[in-house]
């Protein structure tokens, strides 16, 4: 008589899914500290030499590396949430979530990184300015917190002066009506002057009329000197409150 093998089978099953759904919303938060390093490191870049600014961005990187290496393991955690029957449907979409907004702040990370490299070693060529950021954020009072970065692109070594005009285009009780940052911004001056050699930031909060629906906000960068060309660009709202430029 011959003795059949016996064979086995190894079911594996999440028992606790709550945990996985805690470690990524841990890892979300984590991206969001280095995303404040990275800001709090640009407001005073001007102040640092070439070896510090060097010895941050390998430090960046590394996080950068860490985080991206989070996101895989936070990728396979949630395929596995998904093949399980007994997980709640609820919690596989709030992980899903997590994970995209995760995804999103790394690649923010990547820009903020690809940015502090060219102050470092600057491309070579003719001076000229950027808006390299514009956000709107609701806050609790129902303003807008708001934050405008200019950078200098090409050749740093000369500082870059000048104006900034920020209006908000919209309608008001259906008639067009245009308004200037500085009469519905306590934080800004009028008029917004510039000088800089990396980067400047102009930060503050905005409270609109009740009945004006804005659409579209204009940035106008304006330089001193002739050899700095102008800047005149023009962002949907709903663009800049969803994330910004």
């Amino acid at each position: 008589m011959s003795i059949k093998p016996i064979r086995t089978r190894t079911i594996i099953s999440i028992q606790r899914p709550g945990l996985w759904l805690l470690s990524a919303v841990l890892a979300f938060f984590l991206f969001l500290v280095l995303l404040w390093s990275a800001f709090e490191y640009g407001r005073n870049v001007a102040g640092y030499d070439s070896a510090d600014a060097e010895a941050y961005i390998e430090q960046l990187q590394a996080q950068l590396e860490e985080s991206q290496a989070e996101i895989i393991e936070t990728s396979r955690r949630a395929t596995m949430l998904e093949r399980n029957t007994q997980i709640d449907v609820d919690a596989s979409e709030q992980l899903k979530e997590t994970l995209a907004k995760a995804q999103s702040e790394v690649l923010t990370l990547k820009k903020e990184l690809s940015f502090y490299k060219s102050i470092v070693a600057p491309e070579q060529g003719s001076r000229s300015l950027a808006i390299q950021t514009i956000q709107l954020k609701q806050n609790k009072t129902g303003g807008y917190d708001y934050k405008i970065m200019v950078s200098q692109r090409g050749r740093n070594d000369r500082f870059a002066r000048g104006t900034i005009d920020v209006s908000i285009k919209g309608t008001s009780k259906g008639q067009p009506l245009t308004l200037k940052l500085a009469d519905v911004s306590n934080d800004t001056k009028k008029p917004m002057k510039f000088g800089f050699k990396y980067f400047q930031n102009f930060e503050g909060v905005m409270n609109l009329p009740e009945a004006f629906q804005p659409d579209t906000v204009r940035v106008k960068v304006k330089p001193s000197t002739g050899k700095i060309k102008a800047i005149d660009e023009t962002f949907a709202w709903s663009d800049l409150a969803a994330g910004g430029a």
